[in-house]
């Protein structure tokens, strides 16, 4: 992805998509954020990134001068929506898209914090579109990474940008308390049913070409992980820092409790099915 997507220049993928790469490279964001700017004669930015000045110029660089028609976040994690602001008053362009979500959570993370200063102009429900000279943009609703995630799908090509739903590098942190597993795969079956969607966009990690399939993927990955849970409560093993051990074996240490935020998110969800129940600091399997 560094070689073929370098900081701050801009890249045309498509003839209505150009990619723009944040310098904030970390374990959450891989080579950093990528902001889409779709659109020819005036333009869309979705995903503005974190709050830095060189991706800001990078980003007025590339939009040219056009006028932009609307600012779009998939969701408010640090690394998407803080330059928001700071592009509206260059541009004038409102910011449209997901609802505001304050959190405060001082858990393990394994991806960014919420961004408290987002405060969209506009918010998009399902299906709702933003549209310009030649581009139409519809909103996928998308929770479970978090619960005001949403995808963009550009109706004129088939791509969709899909944030940190579906990402071209990693699977996707899904941290309680708003991180929700059931959310987040019937948000993959949402996905699976648009057989329109040609190409994803995310905004990490290389573009994905054969979509259904990466997504059918995806879920068996999770069922994966919930039947490794379901044996583990069957051998005894009800804690969740022993389940990290056995489940993510030769992890790094200081990732540990993040992987538990996943392991737990799973167990609230067999939890929701009636499978498990919560004992203080452990966790039961149910009768069937």
């Amino acid at each position: 992805m560094t070689d073929d997507a370098p900081t701050g220049l801009a890249m045309t993928l498509e003839p209505l998509v150009v990619r723009v790469l944040a310098n904030n490279p970390s374990p959450f964001t891989n080579t950093g954020t990528q902001t889409y700017l779709v659109g020819t004669t005036d333009v869309a930015v979705i995903d503005p990134g974190p709050d830095d000045a060189e991706h800001l110029a990078a980003l007025l660089a590339a939009i040219g001068g056009r006028p932009v028609r609307a600012i779009l976040c998939t969701h408010t994690h640090r690394d998407h929506s803080p330059a928001a602001p700071a592009l509206k008053a260059a541009t004038g362009a409102p910011i449209i898209g997901c609802a505001p979500l304050v959190l405060d959570d001082a858990g393990p993370r394994a991806d960014a914090a919420f961004d408290t200063g987002y405060a969209p102009d506009r918010v998009l429900a399902d299906g709702e579109q933003v549209a310009g000279q030649g581009w139409t943009l519809t909103s996928v609703a998308t929770p479970g990474h978090t619960s005001n995630h949403l995808c963009f799908a550009l109706e004129e090509s088939g791509a969709l940008f899909t944030g940190d739903h579906v990402m071209g590098w990693s699977t996707t942190v899904v941290a309680p308390p708003d991180g929700n597993m059931a959310a987040y795969m019937a948000s993959l079956d949402t996905l699976m049913a648009r057989v329109q969607d040609r190409i994803y966009y995310p905004a990490h990690g290389d573009a994905i070409e054969r979509p259904q399939r990466f997504v059918r993927g995806l879920a068996g990955h999770r069922k994966q992980r919930e039947g490794q849970i379901v044996r583990l409560l069957a051998e005894g093993v009800g804690a969740v820092p022993a389940m990290v051990a056995r489940m993510y074996v030769g992890l790094d240490p200081q990732l540990h409790g993040a992987a538990g935020r996943s392991v737990l998110a799973h167990l609230l969800d067999l939890q929701a099915r009636g499978r498990v129940a919560a004992a203080d600091d452990s966790w039961q399997l149910l009768p069937a």
